[in-house]
C-alpha cells in the first residue's frame, strides 16, 4: 500500500488534472479503516481547505425537512454547503448520499457539486477493474457503476 504522502501527492495531481475535466470529481475510495480521512486531512492541510463532514453538515438541514422535501432539496442544499467553500471541496463521511429514503443516486449528485468547482469526496467501497462499488450486493445502499466520469484514487 502507497504511503500516506505518496497517495496525497497523487490526489493533487488528480486535483489539477481535474480541472480540466467536464466534471471535476476526484474519489478516494477504500474501505471502512483504510485511512481515507487521514490523507484526506493531509491534501487538506497542503491545499489549506476545510474537510467538510457531508453527513453532519448536510443533516443539520435536512432534519427541518419532512421526507419527501428532503430528496427535492437535496441538491440545493448541497450546493449552498458547496458554494460557501473554496475550491476544491473535500468531502468526508459521504454515506448520507446513500440513504435509500434520499432516493438520489450518489455519484450522480457528487458530479453535479463538481460541475462548477473542483471536488475531493471519499468513498467507502472499492474500484476494481473499473468498476466503483458501494456496500455488498443485496444491501439497500448498494451501488455499482461501470462507467465512472470521476478520476478514481484507490487505497485498495
Amino acid at each position: 500500500m502507497p504511503t500516506t504522502e505518496a497517495t496525497a501527492a497523487q490526489i493533487l495531481e488528480a486535483l489539477a488534472t481535474a480541472e480540466s475535466l467536464y466534471y471535476r470529481l476526484v474519489l478516494l475510495v477504500g474501505s471502512l479503516g483504510a485511512g481515507k480521512t487521514g490523507v484526506l486531512r493531509q491534501v487538506a492541510q497542503q491545499l489549506d481547505r476545510p474537510v467538510i463532514n457531508l453527513n453532519l453538515t448536510l443533516s443539520r438541514p435536512l432534519l427541518e425537512l419532512t421526507p419527501k422535501q428532503r430528496s427535492l432539496r437535496l441538491l440545493a442544499t448541497l450546493d449552498t454547503i458547496a458554494a460557501e467553500q473554496t475550491s476544491p471541496v473535500l468531502l468526508d463521511n459521504t454515506e448520507l448520499l446513500f440513504d435509500p429514503s434520499l432516493a438520489q443516486d450518489p455519484l450522480r449528485v457528487l458530479q453535479h457539486l463538481a460541475r462548477n468547482r473542483s471536488l475531493l469526496a471519499t468513498w467507502n467501497g472499492q474500484y476494481t477493474s473499473g468498476q466503483l462499488i458501494y456496500a455488498q450486493s443485496g444491501h439497500p445502499e448498494y451501488r455499482s457503476y461501470d462507467a465512472v466520469d470521476a478520476l478514481i484514487v484507490s487505497l485498495e
